[in-house]
């Protein structure tokens, strides 16, 4: 009996432990092979896998092994990528150094709102998580990735800013070049005092071991098609309509009656009547006049624009009306106070302005020689937390009906996370550092010398008494402007290309050179975009751009092409030959379309129809028309 009762118990003790066997298969199998709903018990086994509010699974690779995880953006669906040249914006992790700390500062969100809680950067703490913020009504990973049709990349980069100009060229103060701003480790005090109106306490973003990772549609590799070196002009108008076909912005989480608005604009659009002659317009100096002409019209007669009073000076609220930044304080104050396209009822609104200063919250926040951002990029974080806390309005379209306009050098780098789905006007338009075609917005870069009047000195002499062929003139910023040097300074009486000029009054010899050239050289500095654009239309000089990859002003409406050269950095060493080879003929006929396009980057006390003001706004609201979903009711 004794012996049969062992025999048993050693036949039950083995078919338990087969149990036990198999089941731990099963669930390493689950776990490695990340089947649905493996995230459930990835914990027993891995501290390095940590699942994610609304996600299904959370690779630890995905986890940079000696910087930390911030955030994955996701700005296109898989139907962008259908054709050669597609864009390349795609989940960028932002990379932080390991050491850093954030710089002791004190900016509350809103006036009269505090937080009960500073935010957390204690060097010591090796055990805390970087916060993952799920804001009210943001969907799930699943959700989103049905609604959007959005891919990713998931691809790990350094987040890259370009040089801290807070004079360019001919300015009294040089700019410095900065290294990578997470190149290097600071010993700044580390506290950062934010009000968050959406839970009345902050959050610690960048503490150090644990992460977990902001809930976004799952990869698709498939249609990763990467940008070429140079995009040509050429190419950059194919990429602009193919996104008008295939780029949508993520469908409303619930319909409104703008919505239907913006599909009935749409329409009138793309069925406007044709312009034969009109005397406000120009034809050859738009891709499309008729349609311009439709868009202005149906902008004036149906847009309404909600600003939010949130958010405290000096980096909320607060215009700037002179030097290399003017196009946002001027913006931003003719925004706010306009009566035609402001509505105070927020259900009525087609966009929504986010009026902060990028170049505000650079002089306000960053602690020179830092090369830290960190603090800068937290600051918009808790704005844009404490807005879709407060209203449900960002949370409807996850922020694609949202647009701020920035012209600092940074402001690509400080919005492409946290504002990435936002409409974005930017002077630094790069298509190589994330300008989305279709969605984002090329911002004139507008050097204003005299705020009282801005068209002081507007103008130039006639084409036939500009004796200079081709001018430049500048600080040597970036490999380009040193490149054009080498070839041409001092080496022909024709081309007048020079370093900084000698000070002047009111910068009169930079002027008068403009105002006598042929051909002004706008070339780039430290980043694509340069104030020289604009100053050779004010000055009725002939632009010659020189800077791959940059996407000229209002390129959705004007055929830059028709009025301006456009030379590929390459060709510098030929660059007389170019411009000699354009028949006189032709000059003329560029010279003249300068004149007509001129009205359109000018900036007046008060808004003047189809000025910069208008055009900046019109950017924004055909960007917003051609990119809402087709379909708003489901």
């Amino acid at each position: 009996m004794g012996q049969e009762f062992l025999s048993l118990f050693q036949l039950e003790t083995k078919r338990l432990l087969w149990l036990i066997g198999i089941t731990y298969a099963v669930i390493l199998t689950f776990h490695y092979l990340e089947f649905p709903y493996g995230t459930v018990l990835v914990s027993v086994f891995s501290a390095d896998k940590i699942p994610t509010p609304g996600s299904s699974t959370f690779k630890s690779s995905d986890v940079p092994s000696k910087s930390k995880l911030v955030r994955n953006v996701t700005l296109f669906k898989p139907s962008n990528f259908a054709v050669d040249h597609a864009f390349e914006i795609a989940n960028k992790t932002l990379i932080f150094g390991q050491n850093e700390t954030i710089p002791r500062t004190s900016f509350d969100l809103e006036p009269g709102h505090k937080s009960n809680k500073s935010l957390g950067f204690d060097g010591s703490d090796h055990s805390s998580t970087i916060g993952s913020i799920v804001r009210a009504d943001r969907k799930s990973e699943s959700q989103q990735a049905e609604d959007s049709q959005t891919c990713s990349f998931n691809k790990t980069i350094s987040l890259n800013f370009s040089a801290n100009r807070f004079q360019e060229d001919n300015l009294s103060s040089p700019e410095q070049k900065f290294e990578s701003p997470f190149a290097s480790s600071s010993n700044v005090s580390t506290d950062i005092t934010t009000a968050v109106i959406s839970n009345d306490s902050t959050i610690s973003l960048f503490q150090k071991d644990n992460i977990t990772k902001v809930s976004m549609p799952s990869e698709n590799k498939d249609y990763h098609t990467p940008i070429p070196e140079v995009t040509t002009v050429f190419e950059m108008k194919k990429l602009l309509l193919q996104s008008h076909t295939w780029y949508r912005s993520m469908r409303p989480r619930w319909f409104s009656a703008v919505d239907e608005e913006l599909l009935h604009a749409r329409s009138e659009i793309e069925n406007a009547p044709i312009v034969n002659k009109d005397p406000n317009f120009y034809g050859p100096i738009y891709h499309n006049v008729s349609m311009f002409k439709r868009s202005y019209e149906l902008m004036e007669k149906t847009l309404k624009v909600y600003v939010y009073t949130e958010g405290a000076r000096p980096i909320m609220h607060s215009p700037f009306f002179t030097g290399l930044y003017a196009s946002e304080g001027w913006f931003m104050k003719q925004m706010e106070a306009n009566d035609r396209f402001v509505t105070r009822d927020p259900k009525k609104a087609h966009l929504f302005y986010l009026p902060f200063s990028s170049r505000m919250l650079e002089e306000a926040l960053y602690v020179q020689g830092s090369h830290s951002h960190k603090n800068l990029i937290q600051y918009l974080h808790n704005y844009v937390e404490m807005i879709a806390g407060k209203y449900t309005f960002w949370n409807r379209t996850g922020g694609a009906d949202h647009f701020l306009v920035g012209c600092h050098d940074w402001a690509p780098g400080e919005t492409k996370v946290e504002m990435a789905n936002c409409i974005r006007a930017l002077c630094n338009a790069d298509v190589k550092e994330g300008f989305v075609f279709g969605k984002d917005a090329s911002l004139p870069e507008t050097y204003v010398r005299n705020a009282q009047i801005p068209t002081k000195d507007l103008g130039g002499n006639s084409a036939s008494k500009r004796t200079i062929l081709a001018f430049f003139a500048g600080s040597m910023h970036g490999y380009v402007r040193p490149i054009l040097l080498q070839h041409w300074e001092n080496k022909d009486p024709d081309m007048k290309i020079f370093g900084r000029l000698a000070k002047s009054k009111g910068n009169r010899n930079y002027i008068q050179y403009m105002k006598n050239s042929k051909y002004c050289i706008c070339a780039k500095g430290y980043e694509v975009n340069s104030p020289r654009v604009v100053e050779a239309i004010f000055y009725e000089c002939v632009p010659v751009i020189i800077s791959d990859n940059f996407v000229p002003p209002f390129f959705e409406v004007l055929n830059w092409e028709s009025f301006a050269v456009i030379v590929l950095e390459k060709d510098i060493p030929n660059l007389k030959n170019i411009l000699l080879s354009i028949p006189e003929k032709e000059y003329l006929r560029l010279q003249m379309r300068i004149r007509k396009v001129q009205h359109h980057f000018l900036w007046h006390k008060n808004p003047v129809r189809y000025d910069i003001f208008h055009m900046i706004l019109h950017s924004i609201w055909y960007n917003r028309i051609f990119s809402a979903p087709t379909n708003s009711r489901y």
